[in-house]
């Protein structure tokens, strides 16, 4: 028996994922106190104190991780029934997409305690909100489109590949911090939070580069070849 084989493809996914679930099970214990105080409320269906917090954002984005991995299975399931390829992860793109970008985005967008009152304002200097920011919002600038750099690739063939990846996470950053200053929200329009956010899209797409570099090596082979001429006798 030849022992330096490496590992199948089901013994590696269940190695994944059961990293995965690991990393969940430890940011849920870090993190159990702020999130139990937001439940009562979130469960009760209020606004404040749920949806425009953090701590109740975050809690309804892994409340929904049951429902998203349901939908990641109704997709899949029925893309191999209709024959596509690359059915899984083509599935578990899109929702890991929605899923890890929209929480992120509502609270970049969450209004400040001035909104509608305070004026814009704008940091236009390179690197000089960054020692402001602090580890944690460093890292939470870092995941803010984490998930589009690391599932848009998967998905879409048109972007993948680093320097479009990086475009695009800049481009969504540019969006967000101009809604940001036209909408008054009380929050700083930083060129520091997009090249932070564009530096973690480009992370994250790093880390799939295994994935989206083989689906876009198989996209031309699922293109429909077009027919030969018929030939005359």
């Amino acid at each position: 028996m030849n022992h330096d084989t490496p590992l199948s493809a089901p013994p590696r996914r269940i190695a994944l994922l059961a990293l995965a679930v690991l990393g969940l099970a430890s940011a849920l214990f870090a993190m159990r106190r702020p999130l139990m105080m937001s439940a009562p409320r979130c469960l009760a269906g209020r606004w404040h104190g749920c949806l425009d917090t953090f701590n109740g954002v975050v809690l309804l984005a892994l409340a929904a991780l049951p429902l998203s991995a349901l939908v990641v299975w109704a997709l899949a399931r029925r893309r191999r029934a209709a024959g596509a390829g690359a059915a899984w992860r083509r599935s578990l793109a899109e929702v890991g997409l929605v899923h890890g970008t929209v929480p992120f985005l509502w609270l970049t967008l969450m209004p400040g305690a001035g909104a509608g009152t305070v004026p814009g304002r704008v940091s236009l200097v390179p690197l000089r909100d960054l020692v402001t920011m602090g580890p944690l919002g460093i890292a939470g600038n870092l995941l803010v489109f984490a998930a589009l750099g690391a599932f848009a690739p998967m998905r879409f063939a048109a972007v993948a590949s680093v320097p479009r990846i990086l475009a695009l996470g800049a481009g969504c950053s540019v969006l967000v911090e101009t809604a940001q200053y036209v909408l008054r929200l009380d929050r700083v329009s930083s060129v520091d939070d997009v090249l932070v956010n564009a530096a973690g899209a480009l992370l994250a797409a790093l880390v799939t580069r295994r994935w989206w570099r083989t689906g876009a090596a198989e996209a031309p082979s699922d293109r429909t070849r077009p027919a030969e001429p018929a030939r005359t006798a």
